[in-house]
């Protein structure tokens, strides 16, 4: 199969990319090598360095194509509200060039990387009033020390658990925004054109090649950078924020399963290694590893930010037979070797 990457010469485009030829593939790579991402370019051979706004670019790099895997984004959380027109532009534009020149060139298939993020907060239940969704956390709280959400009903505290698929969406940053929306533009070109679209919803990832310095990172690479430099991991709110952390691997894995299996229409899979772990355990475990530092619980917040967001991958191990790998542990002692 011929394939165009976007956004393959980023930390989980290259490890994709390995991935796909391994299977068999030819790849093509287009990304645009933004500065706030690569201080030093990798080299990939045949690399088109292009924006994906770029219609003209993003038209010659399809022409052959039977297959595309968009991973080009602006990641993270970003820095403050100043950030929000270059999300949009870069994510929901860039994503809209995409799929009309792919319907252009009448490509079918279309593997698109969404986020966790759409969901905001993850899943919750009260004993009282069974599954329900947490409103926006408030600053109050947050500068109190709360951290966990309420009932929204009755106020009583809720028990977090795995979220599917099926769970509404809320996203909570205009990252998670943009995300979403990319999931939604796809899903309007698979009906509009008769193609096959799949969203995989990446938890958090961690690995070797994963950025570092940059206010886009994430917290696997902002703690090991602390720790690099002799400094203690200071943990955001109390450390106890659940989150499903991945090896870079497996998402790997899970990209190329959605490639290789016949989609429906239009279907979103999380990614997940589907182990909960928190925040504070993800600190632990790389101050063991580096003999480091203990982490240092600063109750810091920032309030884009949601308390607990974990994953069921149940659908995608089933439809695709797809499974992780890797562990924390197994995954972080991978990380540390390279």
């Amino acid at each position: 199969m011929k394939i165009l990457l976007t956004g393959g010469a980023g930390f989980i485009g290259q490890h994709v990319h390995r991935q796909l030829l391994a299977d068999g593939h030819e790849i093509r790579v287009l990304d645009s090598l933004r500065p706030d991402v690569h201080q030093t370019p990798p080299s990939i051979d045949g690399l088109i360095v292009a924006d994906i706004r770029d219609a003209t670019a993003v038209s010659d790099a399809l022409r052959g194509v039977d297959t595309v895997v968009h991973l080009a984004a602006k990641v993270g959380l970003g820095v403050d509200l100043d950030d929000m027109d270059d999300y949009v532009s870069t994510n929901s534009l860039g994503t809209a060039v995409l799929l009309r020149a792919l319907g252009r060139h009448q490509i079918q298939r279309f593997v698109y990387a969404s986020s966790m993020v759409v969901y905001g907060e993850g899943h919750y239940e009260c004993d009282r009033h069974g599954v329900v969704a947490p409103g926006p956390r408030r600053v109050s709280d947050l500068e109190s020390g709360v951290f966990d959400p309420p009932c929204p009903i009755c106020a009583a505290p809720l028990r977090p658990g795995l979220i599917t698929e099926s769970a509404p969406t809320d996203p909570r940053n205009t990252y998670a925004a943009t995300k979403l929306n990319g999931e939604h533009l796809a899903a309007t070109w698979a009906r509009e054109t008769g193609g096959q679209a799949t969203a995989l919803r990446f938890h958090n990832v961690y690995g070797p090649g994963m950025p570092r310095n940059t206010p886009y990172a994430g917290v696997a690479a902002i703690f090991r950078s602390m720790l690099e430099r002799g400094e203690a991991p200071r943990v955001f709110e109390d450390g106890g924020q659940r989150r499903d952390f991945i090896h870079v691997a497996d998402i790997a894995g899970a990209v190329a399963a959605a490639v290789a299996n016949n989609p429906t229409q239009f279907t979103a899979y999380n990614v997940g290694s589907g182990t909960v772990r928190t925040i504070g355990d993800l600190a632990t475990e790389l101050s063991r590893a580096y003999d480091g530092p203990a982490p240092i619980i600063t109750g810091a917040y920032r309030l884009g930010d949601v308390r607990h967001i974990t994953a069921s991958s149940a659908r995608l191990r089933e439809d695709l037979h797809w499974k992780p790998d890797y562990d924390l542990r197994s995954g972080l002692a991978d990380l540390l070797r390279h």
